[in-house]
């Protein structure tokens, strides 16, 4: 059996829980979209032609922002497809996915559907083949009240009032060849900062997210952050990081241990972003979007080759484990113990590629096991993020070495009025393929704390998978070890396991 000891100390703040950590992604890619969020025809479709199975799950699921709508996807968009008459909308080649797309969704649809989930979007824009002028025109479109022919077109269209988006993505992974439009460091880094500075003429008060590496096994990463930042450091507020994990060659001790490498991520891209604020003698500070992460077994990600250009075709449909719910938990934590400088996080994508939710066309939604670890995470994370100082015993994997067995997170929120109780959540991951973990935590340093409630994700298969047929066999279940006496709890964490403790 491990061991770890774990302190919970309200002095060891390292920032506020960010709404925002919680966000997802909806691209034009496989059934995202079409048969994902959007499917007129189907049983339960609200006003819109929006699946309201998928709707409630979404809310269910507590996402805050959705990016849009790309990903690759957006590399070779015109916007300007997407508006208008739906009968009139020209149909286009996706150049990023081999495939057919209608424009049947587009951006006023896609507001509609945040609004009716209660969701912030997040745009991106076309910097691979096109550039600052079309960016300009998509945030006059979205942005501005009326009297402009953009901004009239969008209320001819429907949306007499303005989108009001304040996130937006400066293009998507231009750092990697596979883009449409990919360029260099320099390249991107001078149109970045090109369109950052125009779109702020328009719109002063925007966040906007330059592109970083889109993964840190890049031969560019950090020299490209560097040259990026170089250039669009006044003018941008955070700097993108996407990571994909997955158990390569069937490694799971270092599959089980991918925060690891998350937080080597995050770690490196602030300090060359810090870096570069030093050379440039400024005071601001840039931050993360760290605007994909998921697990992906990358097995079926071949898009449609040749003459062969689907509508809607079958991609990336992963179906996930218990341990791939627990390594997502286990990436909660390190976005969460970032929050300092994560400032906004999107789990790629929402439905079906990818997905915490799956679809069948015209039938029914479930969920999928890494949408339990997700939606508990961001339902009772509040409040500032502590930092637990935890001792663990170790594991040995092959990428990352001994590390520790047991990792946590802690959220520490006010209560609702001054007199009100405290409220303190615990968020453990037991890394052991084989051994339980007995764990003690102190909470001596929050006097008066008693235990609401203590539930693990866990199963005597690790590799059991969730289906249309069968999603509830496993679910997150009271954890009966848990006990809590002169402000210690003890609990017992089960190999492979996720965990969640509640306090008031």
């Amino acid at each position: 059996m491990h061991h770890a000891t774990i302190t919970v100390d309200p002095a060891f703040v390292v920032g506020p829980v960010r709404r925002q950590t919680f966000g997802s992604f909806v691209e034009h890619m496989g059934r995202c979209v079409y048969t994902g969020i959007y499917e007129p025809d189907h049983p339960t479709a609200v006003a819109g032609g929006f699946r309201g199975d998928v709707l409630e799950l979404t809310r269910e699921l507590g996402v805050s922002t959705i990016r849009y709508p790309g990903g690759n996807f957006v590399s070779s968009y015109r916007w300007e497809d997407g508006v208008g008459p739906q009968e009139t909308r020209p149909v286009r080649l996706s150049l990023a996915w081999h495939s057919m797309e209608p424009n049947t969704v587009g951006v006023d649809e896609f507001m509609a559907w945040c609004r009716l989930a209660g969701i912030e979007p997040m745009l991106a824009v076309n910097l691979g083949t096109r550039g600052l002028e079309e960016a300009l025109d998509l945030l006059e479109y979205c942005n501005f009240p009326g009297g402009t022919e953009l901004s009239e077109r969008r209320r001819a269209n429907g949306s007499d009032e303005p989108h009001n988006v304040r996130l937006w993505c400066l293009g998507n992974e231009m750092d990697g060849p596979w883009q449409t439009g990919h360029k260099t460091a320099h390249e991107y880094g001078r149109l970045a900062a090109e369109t950052a500075r125009a779109m702020r003429q328009l719109d002063p008060d925007l966040k906007l997210v330059a592109c970083g590496s889109s993964s840190s096994t890049m031969e560019t990463f950090a020299a490209w952050e560097n040259a990026v930042l170089t250039e669009a450091y006044d003018v941008v507020d955070m700097i993108s990081a996407h990571a994909y994990y997955c158990p390569w060659g069937g490694d799971m001790a270092s599959f089980l241990a991918s925060a690891v490498n998350m937080d080597y991520f995050i770690d490196s891209v602030v300090a060359t972003a810090d870096s570069v604020r030093a050379a440039l003698k400024r005071t601001k500070r840039i931050n993360i979007s760290f605007d994909e992460w998921n697990v992906w077994y990358m097995e079926d990600m071949a898009a449609p080759t040749g003459s062969d250009w689907p509508f809607a075709p079958v991609l990336i449909e992963d179906r996930y484990s218990v341990a791939d719910a627990v390594v997502v938990g286990s990436l909660l934590i390190s976005l969460l113990r970032h929050t300092d400088r994560v400032e906004a996080a999107s789990l790629a994508q929402l439905v079906n590629v990818i997905a915490p939710i799956m679809t069948e066309p015209g039938g029914r939604a479930w969920r999928q096991t890494i949408f339990h670890p997700f939606a508990l995470t961001s339902r009772y994370a509040a409040g500032d993020v502590l930092r637990p100082a935890v001792q663990s015993s170790v594991v040995a994997t092959q990428q990352f070495g001994d590390i520790p067995a047991v990792d946590a997170v802690a959220t520490l929120a006010p209560g609702r009025t001054k007199s009100a109780p405290k409220q303190v959540a615990l968020f453990l991951v037991n890394r052991s393929l084989e051994e339980e973990a007995a764990v003690r935590v102190s909470f001596k340093a929050i006097p008066g704390l008693h235990l609401t409630e203590a539930v693990t994700y866990a199963h005597d298969d690790p590799n059991w998978k969730a289906s249309a047929d069968d999603a509830d066999t496993v679910l997150p279940q009271p954890n009966q070890t848990a006990s809590l006496a002169d402000g210690v709890l003890k609990l017992t964490l089960p190999p492979v396991s996720w965990s969640m403790v509640r306090l008031g």
